[in-house]
């Protein structure tokens, strides 16, 4: 699979609090983990240490943030309540806030060096196409692809490739397929597998009926031939995670960047 003279980065989201909703951003730099600077930088835990996330606690569908992250605020809204907090000099406030949102006691952690990746074998950027987005919307044609984006939230979305050109971005077990993104190198390592999210609404935390099994069907039989197919032990996948080199701290990805492969693979 070769890449397409016109691949590039379309889009950059960040996810600064882990499991609540996403920015947009033009660029962005690698942390020292190789996941974005900024990226799920910050997470919510129980007393009990487990995080408390859209997998296990469906109230945080309810939440919508917005974030000014060059003056460290987060603004926080939910049925009609509003509130604008510093992330790092009113932290206590900002725990109290959502303590008494979740009805239960919340600390809020920060590793802004590798930041609370869900897959910590391979903690960089996970990447979508655009037209595998949009082919996944098709299957559910009450979501709005917006909806679809919100649902899988990936970092990177390319356009100028074909639905599922990401599955070329990782090989047998064990196996890394390197490729660029403008001036930084990844290594593709798998096919993510999904959570119950994608299955609620990212609004309302409603479940979809049937989702799991018509993404699965579907999934299935558009599955490209040249896949490697040993990584579907089940197809509820979507998105690829990635690993960046050492090499690769501090360099920035921007949107427009061109994206090439970089044979041969990695074992």
């Amino acid at each position: 699979m070769t890449s397409p003279e016109n691949a590039h980065l379309a889009k950059i989201r960040l996810y600064p609090i882990k499991s609540l909703d996403p920015m947009e951003v033009s660029s962005a730099r690698i942390a020292p983990s190789g996941a974005l600077v900024g990226d799920r930088e910050f997470a919510l835990f129980d007393q009990q240490g487990k995080y408390i996330n859209g997998k296990n606690n469906p109230l945080v569908h309810r939440l919508r943030t917005s974030y000014d992250l060059p003056n460290r605020l987060v603004t926080i809204s939910v049925q009609g309540e509003t509130v604008t907090l510093h992330l790092d000099h009113q932290r206590a406030e900002l725990a109290d806030w959502f303590s008494h949102f979740f009805r239960q006691p919340v600390e809020i952690r920060q590793n802004s060096e590798a930041g609370f990746p869900d897959d910590t074998e391979s903690p960089a950027s996970t990447i979508v196409s655009l037209a595998t987005l949009e082919t996944v919307q098709s299957w559910f044609p009450d979501l709005s692809l917006e909806q679809i984006r919100l649902r899988f939230r990936s970092n990177l979305e390319i356009a100028g490739v074909p639905a599922f050109w990401e599955d070329s971005l990782y090989g047998r077990a064990g196996v890394s397929v390197p490729f660029q993104i403008g001036a930084v190198t990844f290594c593709g390592t798998n096919p993510c597998q999904r959570c119950p999210v994608p299955v609620r609404d990212p609004f309302t935390g409603e479940n979809y009926p049937h989702f799991v099994k018509i993404f699965t069907q579907q999934r299935q039989a558009t599955l490209p031939q040249w896949v490697e197919a040993s990584r579907f032990n089940h197809f509820y996948r979507l998105t690829v995670n990635t690993k960046v080199p050492p090499s690769e701290v501090g360099k920035t990805l921007s949107v427009g960047d061109a994206i090439h492969l970089n044979p041969p693979q990695i074992g």
